[in-house]
């Protein structure tokens, strides 16, 4: 039996919908964790799966300039520091890295259907373009790096909104694949796991 096929009876035992399942994939050595969201009528989420590392080793006490110089050592120019907003957003015309540089917060990724998931500092999340994400709950000095492929630095925050859906799918169809992963550059996981 496969995997999605005994998860996907598992997901009727317990009486979730399909789309509400993330399936994370075994990590190997150096290997981020994946996690795949279907889309749900608002949300779109990816066909790419998001990818979260763990403890991500940096150099030096200030987290948050340690997680700049490794988002632009691998072409991800960062862009701001801040948080996560508290209501279901997106990017349809970019992919987006969030560095955790101080503080935890839990997440929840793929939309309200989707998975909460517990961040720490020195955690980085990759999301790909459409990939609905909120901070449900965070400590008080939470502190994200966000970053962009070079390509992609004008991108569009959208809300959850049924409305905005098809023209998200047609935005999300153009956004090309990075060629280097944000923290482990042109030799990392990223460009292997979306193609």
């Amino acid at each position: 039996m496969s995997h999605r096929l005994s998860l996907s009876i598992l997901s009727l035992v317990l009486g979730l919908a399909p789309t509400t399942v993330a399936l994370a994939a075994p990590v190997g050595a150096g290997q981020p964790e994946q996690l795949h969201f279907a889309d749900d009528g608002v949300i779109p989420n990816s066909r790419l799966p998001v990818l979260l590392y763990r403890q991500v080793p940096l150099e030096g006490t200030d987290r948050a300039a340690a997680l700049e110089r490794l988002f632009a050592d691998s072409a991800w120019p960062p862009k701001w520091r801040y948080g996560v907003y508290s209501y279901h957003h997106y990017h349809p015309n970019a992919h987006e890295v969030l560095g955790v540089a101080r503080g935890q917060a839990t997440l929840r990724l793929g939309g309200e259907q989707g998975q909460d998931v517990a961040v720490a500092a020195g955690d980085v999340v990759v999301l790909p373009a459409g990939t609905g994400h909120r901070n449900l709950e965070s400590s008080e000095d939470f502190l994200v790096v966000g970053a962009y492929p070079p390509d992609q630095q004008d991108f569009i925050t959208q809300r959850a909104d049924p409305e905005a859906h098809g023209r998200s799918l047609e935005l999300i169809a153009q956004v090309p694949v990075p060629t280097t992963d944000p923290v482990t550059g042109r030799a990392g996981a990223l460009p292997g796991l979306w193609r």
